[in-house]
């Protein structure tokens, strides 16, 4: 008998987990939404412009082609004020569906780039050009919360 009130105990003790972890599942007041990579660029000084020039060339072909082909939701570019020497002064935003919208990326966009530079050696070229004008100083991904 005493086998048989522990046995029930537990199945209760179970059942008030199981069912808490489903209220806790319905109460969130929201769902994850989009994906962004924000990168923070420090450009080299007298190369703002040289840089803005690739960012609405080359950079906006790229990002446009993966808009059309479904890679990306969006991308914005945004001016900042630095306090620092070691803060950025452009940031650059790309949004993605999820996080699984990002398996796979670096095919995906190798696939859009070859209709900007014909080959890898020319991708090449352009990186580097791009590293005199500018200095990544970081990245990361943030996630939007859409309220319910």
């Amino acid at each position: 008998m005493k086998f048989k009130s522990i046995v029930l105990g537990l199945l209760a003790v179970s059942a008030t987990f199981v069912a808490s972890g489903a209220v806790a599942q319905e109460a969130r007041p929201y769902t994850e939404g989009a994906v962004t990579e924000v990168t923070y660029i420090r450009i080299k000084p007298g190369m703002f412009d040289a840089y803005m020039k690739w960012v609405a060339t080359e950079r906006r072909a790229l990002m446009d082609g993966q808009l059309k082909a479904g890679i990306i939701l969006g991308y914005k570019i945004f001016v900042a004020q630095p306090r620092s020497p070691r803060d950025p002064d452009l940031i650059l935003t790309v949004t993605y569906k999820n996080l699984a919208a990002m398996d796979g990326l670096e095919d995906k966009v190798e696939s859009v780039g070859k209709t900007i530079w014909a080959t890898r050696q020319k991708a090449t070229e352009a990186e580097i050009s791009r590293e005199a004008m500018r200095e990544v100083l970081g990245s990361e991904l943030i996630r939007e919360l859409v309220l319910k």
